[in-house]
């Protein structure tokens, strides 16, 4: 390596032990991580062998709200990377309807009291490839639409009236809990899941989402109870999870937990 200030950082750096490497890296910020993890396998084992490591509890403090670490919101989610990917996958405050607003624990969102509308919200990343899975709970009344599913950045976040947002255009899909219907592009694609007397959403549940970009479906699953593949032949476009509501302060919480655990 030629002498020099960058050849000199990088070839001591890359012969020091992983404990310091580890505290070292504790100070910096997802970004710089992400650079450093490229440098060598040494750098790349450190930062990504242990999930729960001092890099990356030391990020999770800083990036995450205490109530996030502290409640069970991300009871899910069992380490720290996970925690951090989780808050980089939650909802976002730019791409929300302007009667809704992103609570401080930033997985939770609350729908202000505003009549004859509804509002929903898209996270902050949508995906194009690979298979994901993400938790959506309603914290309040369902009231008469309450939806979950997926979006293309085309979609609406706000309309007049109380309607099923989410499904309502080709941009959209979603199943609303309150009826069990499943909707897109304007209709009812018939209901879910697809047996008779199917239980109704009960407050507090959580339902998880998988999207799979591979063979372009959307399934849920509630209580590790595979309810089955909602929507198929989505199109090769980015999608984020998102979701619909219309009762005043009610609160909906989305939670991404990473790959799907098949099984």
């Amino acid at each position: 390596m030629a002498a020099g200030g960058g050849g000199a950082v990088g070839g001591a750096g890359w012969r020091l032990p992983g404990r310091v490497l580890e505290l070292v890296f504790s100070y910096l910020e997802l970004r710089e991580l992400r650079s450093c993890a490229l440098v060598c396998r040494l750098w790349h084992h450190v930062l990504h062998g242990d999930e729960n490591s001092e890099v990356w509890r030391s990020l999770a403090a800083r990036s995450l709200a205490e109530e996030a670490l502290r409640t069970d919101i991300l009871c899910n989610v069992p380490t720290y990377k996970g925690k951090v990917r989780a808050f980089q996958h939650a909802f976002s405050t730019n791409d929300c309807s302007r009667n809704v607003y992103i609570k401080k624990n930033g997985f939770t969102l609350h729908r202000n009291p505003i009549a004859q509308s509804t509002d929903g919200a898209r996270t902050k990343i949508g995906f194009s490839e690979g298979r994901h899975a993400w938790e959506v709970w309603w914290e309040g009344p369902l009231g008469t639409v309450a939806v979950i599913g997926i979006a293309t950045k085309r979609a609406p976040m706000q309309c007049q009236g109380y309607v099923a947002l989410l499904g309502s255009d080709d941009q959209s899909w979603g199943w609303n809990l309150v009826d069990n219907n499943l909707l897109h592009n304007g209709e009812v694609n018939g209901s879910f899941p697809q047996c008779n007397n199917a239980p109704k959403y009960q407050i507090g549940e959580r339902i998880r989402v998988i999207l799979d970009m591979e063979d372009k479906t959307l399934a849920f699953e509630r209580g590790y109870e595979f309810l089955g593949v909602a929507f198929r032949g989505l199109p090769k476009a980015c999608l984020y999870p998102a979701v619909s509501a219309v009762y005043g302060n009610t609160e909906v919480t989305l939670v991404y937990l990473g790959k799907p655990l098949d099984g």
